[in-house]
């Protein structure tokens, strides 16, 4: 069949994301029902501070959870699309020999294996860093936490985000396959027909034109390219400022899901731009122009979007660090007053605008090695 296991477990991006989310989400969820087993005598006076730990860790896995568990699931709906329109024409045949859509989107159901391997993994490394989280966490004077297993956080954070994301790979698929087998056979999308504006013209440069063309054909890339910067910009912020509240391995390890969480963003974005616009690429090549101009043409767009991004970033961090510790934290002992730190934030803007510009000097190379003869000779 079209929709295949291998299928599935291709989508090493979803895996990436869940394992994220299922990580941080597996030892705070872990350690809140391990602390909750706690006489109250054995808090003690630091029951302010106890309590603002309680908070932190449901309010890291509403957050973690929530923000990522969208993002998978927007991921998910994009590969599918990408997925259908790339098959279009065999799944337009199937459907031509009798095939249902919703038949064919039953098969879609391996999709979820990306999230099953993802969750699967950042709940076994959760549990693999728990003893320095759980040492980190534990407040002087406390007994130190015993760390337990919960078969229900098992089935929460890993069998029941498979069974739900598979069901919402099927119906992905059914909404995308909402078309005739025609349609489907000419790798024609359904759209609803609007009035064509008459009587104007344009006047505007074709690279000025072409980009606009590329950013309206990849809403998505949008997205996640400022999603990538605001991960960026978010969590080395965060990470970074969490070294005078937290211990060494909280700050390493959101500065390392930040990395993370950008890089895949940005790569998934960008190569779908590019692969997606292989023939215009050939074409303009014919026509004499540049790679820098072929470069600026497809990706100089999302400059924009990158930096609005990386802008919501800061402000994010920057608020949500605020409330922890202003707010949540306040009457906790020795903790200092949080502030905006200018210094971290000219330092990953530093590092943002470095990276950035490398990452597109990297993809205009690539744009460079397309090969006029294969783009056009390709189906």
């Amino acid at each position: 069949m079209i929709v295949s296991v291998k299928s599935g477990i291709k989508l090493i991006g979803i895996s990436i994301v869940t394992c994220c989310a299922v990580f941080v989400c597996t030892f705070f969820t872990n350690y809140y029902l391990d602390v909750r087993s706690l006489a109250p005598d054995a808090v003690g006076g630091m029951k302010e501070l106890f309590d603002a730990q309680i908070v932190t860790a449901k309010f890291t896995c509403l957050i973690t959870g929530g923000v990522l568990g969208l993002l998978t699931a927007g991921m998910l709906a994009f590969y599918i699309k990408l997925f259908i329109d790339s098959e279009s024409k065999r799944l337009g045949m199937l459907k031509a020999m009798g095939y249902s859509s919703a038949a064919l989107a039953l098969r879609f159901w391996v999709f979820g294996l990306s999230v099953l391997i993802g969750a699967a993994i950042g709940h076994a490394a959760g549990f693999a860093v728990m003893p320095y989280i759980y040492k980190e966490m534990t407040i002087s004077g406390m007994p130190p936490t015993q760390i337990r297993f919960h078969a229900e956080l098992l089935v929460a954070l890993v069998v029941a985000p498979s069974v739900v994301f598979g069901a919402l790979a099927c119906a992905f698929a059914a909404i995308a396959l909402r078309r005739t087998p025609a349609e489907l056979l000419r790798g024609e999308r359904r759209r609803k027909h609007k009035a064509k504006q008459t009587g104007k013209i344009t006047d505007k440069p074709f690279l000025f034109e072409m980009c606009g063309a590329t950013l309206r054909g990849k809403k998505s890339a949008v997205f996640f390219i400022a999603f990538a910067c605001f991960c960026f910009a978010a969590m080395i912020q965060m990470g970074v400022s969490m070294f005078d509240y937290s211990g060494v391995s909280m700050s390493m390890m959101i500065l390392s899901i930040g990395c993370v969480l950008a890089v895949v963003a940005l790569i998934m974005a960008v190569t779908t731009v590019i692969n997606s616009n292989k023939r215009n690429i050939a074409v303009m090549k014919a026509f004499g122009y540049s790679k820098t101009e072929c470069s600026a043409a497809l990706l100089a767009g999302y400059v924009p979007f990158a930096l609005i991004g990386f802008t919501v970033g800061t402000v994010y961090q920057y608020v949500l660090m605020n409330v922890m510790i202003n707010v949540v934290f306040k009457d906790a002992l020795d903790m200092p007053e949080y502030g905006f730190d200018v210094p971290v934030f000219l330092i990953a803007l530093a590092a943002f605008v470095v990276c950035y510009v490398a990452a597109m000097l990297f993809y205009s190379y690539r744009i460079s090695k397309i090969s006029v003869k294969y783009a056009m000779s390709e189906e």
